[in-house]
């Protein structure tokens, strides 16, 4: 078996993650969305869907889109998914969507937990893939579960999605619909 280097250090940024307080940053409040030519460009042409079938990144263009960096072996992923996947289902016609960008160990792992946490969305190919490496450094993910919500066009709305997820579900798709609007 094909151990990755960086699961101790993963192990102790999630384990980290449970100890300290969620705080968002103080750079959101002031700082605008930052542009981007758009979140459909930012992905690999080709998604899966849950059940594996492949899905052109293309469905996404118009949508507001939820990068969700988890991996099943995390318990603070584990304990999250939930209130994520019912998020979704009641916002997915709404515009809005996740992908999965899987930090598990292997393909098998990361199938294991869509099915278990019932995760209908789209996902990044593969796990622990080089796009989803390059998406977790271009986002400057520092611990997982870590949720970036992205406007239509690329800008990051918020980096703190898993917080306005847990502390305001039902507003949280219209505040960063507002704030993809007025970035200010």
């Amino acid at each position: 078996m094909i151990r990755n280097p960086f699961f101790p250090v993963l192990t102790a940024v999630a384990i980290l993650s449970m100890c300290l307080p969620s705080l968002p940053a103080a750079a959101e409040e002031t700082t605008p969305a930052t542009p981007a030519p758009s979140a459909v460009n930012m992905l690999p042409a080709v998604l899966h869907d849950a059940s594996g079938k492949e899905v052109e990144t293309e469905t996404l263009r118009e949508k507001f889109v939820g990068l969700y960096f988890s991996a099943h072996w995390c318990p603070p992923c584990r304990a999250f998914t939930p209130s994520l996947v019912k998020f979704r289902d009641e916002h997915a016609d709404k515009d809005f969507e996740i992908v999965f960008v899987s930090l598990d160990n292997s393909k098998r792992d990361k199938r294991k937990y869509i099915k278990q946490m019932d995760m209908k969305w789209l996902s990044i190919p593969g796990a622990q893939s080089k796009e989803a490496d390059a998406l977790a450094q271009q986002f400057e993910i520092r611990g997982i579960p870590s949720l970036i919500i992205l406007a239509p066009d690329g800008s990051v709305v918020t980096p703190h999605g898993r917080e306005d997820v847990m502390m305001s579900p039902e507003t949280a798709l219209s505040k960063w619909k507002e704030k993809a609007k007025n970035p200010s």
